[in-house]
Protein backbone atom coordinates (compact mmCIF):
# COMPACT_ATOMS: atom_id res chain seq x y z
CA UNK A 1 0.00 0.00 0.00
CA UNK A 2 1.20 3.33 -0.77
CA UNK A 3 1.61 6.18 1.32
CA UNK A 4 0.34 9.49 0.24
CA UNK A 5 2.30 12.36 0.81
CA UNK A 6 0.27 14.93 1.67
CA UNK A 7 0.97 18.97 2.19
CA UNK A 8 0.56 18.56 5.81
CA UNK A 9 3.09 15.96 6.08
CA UNK A 10 5.46 18.31 4.07
CA UNK A 11 4.66 21.27 6.08
CA UNK A 12 4.82 19.00 9.31
CA UNK A 13 8.48 17.50 8.27
CA UNK A 14 9.75 21.16 7.24
CA UNK A 15 8.43 23.03 10.57
CA UNK A 16 10.20 19.97 12.52
CA UNK A 17 13.25 20.26 10.16
CA UNK A 18 13.51 24.47 11.37
CA UNK A 19 12.49 23.77 14.75
CA UNK A 20 15.79 21.82 15.41
CA UNK A 21 17.71 23.82 13.50
CA UNK A 22 16.38 26.57 15.35
CA UNK A 23 17.08 24.98 18.29
CA UNK A 24 20.87 24.89 17.13
CA UNK A 25 21.44 28.69 16.61
CA UNK A 26 23.88 30.32 19.16
CA UNK A 27 21.84 32.64 22.29
CA UNK A 28 23.02 35.47 24.46
CA UNK A 29 23.15 33.80 27.73
CA UNK A 30 23.74 36.06 30.55
CA UNK A 31 27.58 36.45 32.33
CA UNK A 32 25.62 38.16 35.55
CA UNK A 33 22.18 36.85 37.26
CA UNK A 34 21.71 40.05 38.89
CA UNK A 35 21.26 38.43 42.28
CA UNK A 36 25.27 37.39 43.22
CA UNK A 37 29.01 37.02 41.85
CA UNK A 38 27.92 33.42 40.35
CA UNK A 39 29.91 32.61 37.52
CA UNK A 40 32.97 35.02 38.80
CA UNK A 41 35.87 34.23 41.03
CA UNK A 42 38.24 36.74 42.88
CA UNK A 43 41.85 37.07 41.59
CA UNK A 44 43.15 40.23 43.21
CA UNK A 45 40.44 42.23 44.63
CA UNK A 46 39.03 42.02 48.16
CA UNK A 47 35.90 40.47 49.55
CA UNK A 48 34.01 43.77 49.29
CA UNK A 49 35.22 45.28 45.87
CA UNK A 50 32.57 43.60 44.33
CA UNK A 51 28.53 43.21 45.27
CA UNK A 52 25.07 43.68 44.16
CA UNK A 53 22.67 46.16 44.76
CA UNK A 54 19.44 46.58 42.99
CA UNK A 55 20.25 44.34 40.57
CA UNK A 56 23.42 46.35 39.59
CA UNK A 57 27.00 44.97 39.78
CA UNK A 58 29.28 47.62 41.64
CA UNK A 59 32.44 47.79 42.18
CA UNK A 60 34.20 50.23 44.10
CA UNK A 61 37.48 50.31 42.17
CA UNK A 62 39.60 49.66 45.23
CA UNK A 63 42.01 47.98 45.27
CA UNK A 64 42.60 47.73 41.51
CA UNK A 65 42.95 44.20 40.47
CA UNK A 66 40.40 42.43 38.58
CA UNK A 67 37.87 39.59 39.17
CA UNK A 68 37.58 36.61 36.12
CA UNK A 69 35.06 34.44 34.55
CA UNK A 70 34.96 30.89 35.73
CA UNK A 71 35.48 29.21 32.57
CA UNK A 72 37.21 30.27 29.30
CA UNK A 73 35.81 32.07 25.75
CA UNK A 74 36.98 32.01 22.19
CA UNK A 75 34.62 33.05 19.42
CA UNK A 76 32.01 35.26 21.46
CA UNK A 77 29.76 38.13 20.83
CA UNK A 78 30.06 39.76 24.51
CA UNK A 79 27.25 42.51 25.44
CA UNK A 80 27.70 44.86 28.53
CA UNK A 81 26.44 47.90 29.88
CA UNK A 82 28.22 50.15 32.36
CA UNK A 83 28.38 53.75 33.83
CA UNK A 84 30.98 55.63 35.68
CA UNK A 85 30.17 57.21 39.15
CA UNK A 86 32.87 59.22 39.53
CA UNK A 87 34.46 61.79 37.04
CA UNK A 88 37.27 60.49 35.46
CA UNK A 89 37.17 57.20 36.54
CA UNK A 90 39.14 53.99 34.64
CA UNK A 91 37.98 50.77 34.20
CA UNK A 92 37.91 47.75 31.21
CA UNK A 93 36.79 44.62 30.43
CA UNK A 94 39.32 42.09 29.29
CA UNK A 95 38.76 39.31 26.52
CA UNK A 96 41.45 36.18 26.19
CA UNK A 97 42.90 37.10 29.72
CA UNK A 98 44.93 34.67 31.54
CA UNK A 99 43.09 35.19 34.15
CA UNK A 100 45.93 35.44 36.73
CA UNK A 101 48.44 38.60 37.35
CA UNK A 102 51.73 38.44 37.12
CA UNK A 103 54.29 38.76 39.79
CA UNK A 104 54.68 42.79 40.40
CA UNK A 105 51.30 43.75 38.43
CA UNK A 106 47.88 44.14 39.60
CA UNK A 107 46.11 43.72 36.14
CA UNK A 108 46.06 40.54 34.22
CA UNK A 109 46.85 39.52 30.31
CA UNK A 110 44.49 39.81 28.35
CA UNK A 111 42.91 41.87 25.90
CA UNK A 112 41.49 45.21 27.09
CA UNK A 113 38.83 46.89 26.32
CA UNK A 114 39.12 50.37 28.03
CA UNK A 115 36.25 52.07 29.56
CA UNK A 116 37.13 55.56 30.57
CA UNK A 117 34.69 58.89 31.67
CA UNK A 118 34.89 61.68 29.81
CA UNK A 119 36.75 63.84 32.38
CA UNK A 120 39.85 61.86 32.51
CA UNK A 121 40.87 63.80 29.33
CA UNK A 122 40.95 66.92 31.86
CA UNK A 123 42.33 65.10 34.54
CA UNK A 124 45.66 64.20 32.25
CA UNK A 125 47.04 65.93 30.34
CA UNK A 126 49.62 66.04 28.15
CA UNK A 127 53.44 66.69 28.61
CA UNK A 128 52.53 70.32 27.32
CA UNK A 129 49.92 70.68 28.94
CA UNK A 130 47.34 70.01 25.64
CA UNK A 131 44.28 67.50 26.25
CA UNK A 132 44.80 64.49 25.02
CA UNK A 133 41.83 63.20 22.25
CA UNK A 134 38.48 62.58 23.79
CA UNK A 135 37.91 59.74 21.85
CA UNK A 136 40.96 58.31 23.38
CA UNK A 137 38.56 58.17 26.68
CA UNK A 138 36.68 55.40 25.77
CA UNK A 139 37.10 52.01 23.50
CA UNK A 140 40.42 51.90 22.88
CA UNK A 141 41.54 48.21 22.59
CA UNK A 142 45.32 46.75 23.50
CA UNK A 143 47.27 44.09 24.71
CA UNK A 144 47.96 44.39 28.23
CA UNK A 145 51.29 42.67 29.86
CA UNK A 146 52.58 40.74 26.52
CA UNK A 147 49.66 40.00 25.13
CA UNK A 148 50.25 41.47 21.09
CA UNK A 149 47.39 43.00 18.41
CA UNK A 150 47.66 44.52 14.99
CA UNK A 151 45.28 47.81 15.63
CA UNK A 152 43.12 49.06 12.72
CA UNK A 153 43.47 52.81 13.95
CA UNK A 154 47.23 52.57 15.53
CA UNK A 155 47.83 54.87 18.38
CA UNK A 156 51.32 53.46 18.85
CA UNK A 157 50.46 49.52 19.70
CA UNK A 158 46.91 50.62 20.84
CA UNK A 159 44.27 51.22 18.70
CA UNK A 160 41.61 54.25 19.09
CA UNK A 161 38.20 54.51 18.86
CA UNK A 162 37.67 56.88 15.77
CA UNK A 163 34.07 58.59 17.15
CA UNK A 164 33.52 59.68 20.35
CA UNK A 165 30.26 58.21 21.38
CA UNK A 166 30.48 57.92 25.52
CA UNK A 167 28.05 59.18 28.05
CA UNK A 168 29.19 60.70 30.74
CA UNK A 169 29.29 60.17 34.67
CA UNK A 170 26.38 58.69 35.60
CA UNK A 171 25.37 57.76 32.59
CA UNK A 172 24.95 53.92 30.80
CA UNK A 173 27.06 53.23 28.00
CA UNK A 174 26.20 49.96 26.02
CA UNK A 175 29.28 48.23 24.23
CA UNK A 176 28.72 45.31 21.79
CA UNK A 177 32.00 43.58 21.33
CA UNK A 178 32.82 40.59 18.90
CA UNK A 179 35.68 38.67 19.10
CA UNK A 180 36.18 35.93 16.89
CA UNK A 181 39.58 34.64 15.83
CA UNK A 182 42.14 36.95 16.96
CA UNK A 183 39.94 39.44 15.74
CA UNK A 184 37.86 42.15 17.82
CA UNK A 185 35.62 44.62 16.96
CA UNK A 186 33.81 47.27 19.32
CA UNK A 187 30.52 48.84 18.36
CA UNK A 188 29.75 51.66 21.31
CA UNK A 189 26.34 52.82 22.07
CA UNK A 190 25.39 51.43 18.84
CA UNK A 191 28.10 52.34 16.18
CA UNK A 192 31.01 50.19 15.90
CA UNK A 193 34.37 52.58 16.05
CA UNK A 194 37.31 50.29 16.76
CA UNK A 195 38.82 47.01 16.19
CA UNK A 196 41.85 45.17 16.32
CA UNK A 197 43.53 41.66 14.52
CA UNK A 198 46.20 39.07 14.69
CA UNK A 199 45.49 38.94 18.53
CA UNK A 200 48.40 36.62 19.92
CA UNK A 201 45.95 34.64 22.25
CA UNK A 202 42.75 34.09 21.31
CA UNK A 203 40.75 31.89 23.82
CA UNK A 204 41.10 32.71 27.51
CA UNK A 205 38.98 34.15 30.57
CA UNK A 206 37.05 37.22 30.86
CA UNK A 207 37.93 40.32 33.56
CA UNK A 208 35.69 42.72 34.62
CA UNK A 209 38.36 45.91 35.76
CA UNK A 210 38.84 48.00 39.23
CA UNK A 211 40.68 50.52 38.69
CA UNK A 212 40.55 53.82 41.31
CA UNK A 213 36.72 54.81 40.72
CA UNK A 214 32.85 53.35 41.28
CA UNK A 215 31.87 51.98 37.86
CA UNK A 216 28.64 49.61 38.28
CA UNK A 217 27.83 46.94 35.12
CA UNK A 218 24.39 45.32 33.84
CA UNK A 219 22.69 43.23 31.74
CA UNK A 220 26.03 41.49 31.00
CA UNK A 221 25.50 39.05 27.99
CA UNK A 222 27.56 36.31 26.01
CA UNK A 223 26.50 34.51 22.83
CA UNK A 224 29.11 31.59 22.54
CA UNK A 225 30.20 30.73 18.22
CA UNK A 226 31.24 27.94 17.16
CA UNK A 227 35.66 27.71 17.99
CA UNK A 228 38.30 27.96 15.37
CA UNK A 229 41.49 26.94 14.71
CA UNK A 230 43.34 27.83 17.53
CA UNK A 231 46.67 26.09 18.92
CA UNK A 232 47.73 25.80 22.11
CA UNK A 233 49.94 28.65 21.91
CA UNK A 234 46.91 30.49 21.11
CA UNK A 235 45.03 29.63 24.64
CA UNK A 236 45.26 31.05 27.96
CA UNK A 237 46.36 28.38 30.51
CA UNK A 238 43.92 26.45 32.10
CA UNK A 239 42.86 27.65 35.71
CA UNK A 240 41.36 25.24 38.61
Amino acid sequence: MKQILTIGMVLFVLSSTISAQAAELPQYKPLFNGKDLTGWVNVNTDKDTWYVKDGTLVCTGHPIGVMRSDRQYENFLLHIEWRHMEAGGNSGVFAWSEGTVPEGRRLPKGMEIQMLELDWVNQHKLKDGSLPPIAYVHGELFGANGLITTPDNPRGTRSKSIENRCKGKGQWNVYDVVCVDGVVKLSVNGKFVNGVRNASIKKGYLCLESEGAEIQFRNIQIMELPPGITTQEQTAPLLK
